[in-house]
């Protein structure tokens, strides 16, 4: 399902290629989801429709657009993503694609801090809410020092994301005249 941009305006180098690209994702979804009683369904069929590489961008950014508001968010965008396996391994894929492995080091991180305290791993179990954070000071530090390596590596990650983008538009937009 690659997205038809046209040529003219469309900067290939530009600081927001890969935000440019991801936006007609997103707004492609919301428009489908809202309109579907099976939620899960579509998802799992929007998702398949992507080439590997908008897969990708699509899940690094659901998931990047929402932790780098504040540390709360971080925090429990994570947890939330953790309780969805195919979501969890999803975002650690989408660092391999775009050969991030610091960002596919940061996500084995938190998933160890959840891991070692029991978080839920099914939305089934998510009981997660974002006060929670507040409640357990070892678990805070962690989340704290963990947010810290989010927001350093963030900013590389998206550049490896634009200059992937660059090198290889087909993979995310169609570019018409």
């Amino acid at each position: 399902m690659l997205v038809k941009m046209k040529k003219q305006g469309f900067n290939l180098t530009a600081s927001d290629l890969s935000d440019k690209c991801f936006k007609p994702l997103i707004h492609l979804y919301k428009m489908g989801i809202s309109n579907e009683t099976d939620t899960t369904q579509f998802k799992e069929q929007f998702y398949m429709q992507l080439s590997q590489g908008q897969k990708a961008l699509f899940v690094f950014y659901t998931y990047y657009n929402h932790a780098n508001n504040s540390l709360i968010e971080f925090y429990w965008w994570s947890a939330y993503y953790y309780a969805q396996p195919k979501s969890w391994l999803a975002l650690k894929a989408s660092a391999k694609y775009f050969e991030d492995k610091s960002l596919l080091v940061l996500f084995e991180k938190i998933e160890q801090v959840f891991l070692q305290n029991n978080y839920p791993n099914t939305l089934e179990n998510f009981t997660v809410i974002r006060e929670d954070l507040d409640k357990n000071k070892e678990i805070q530090a962690s989340i704290i020092a963990l947010h810290t390596m989010f927001d350093q590596i963030t900013p590389l990650t998206v550049r490896k994301i634009n200059d992937r983008i660059e090198k290889n538009i087909q993979e995310f937009v169609e570019l018409i005249d």
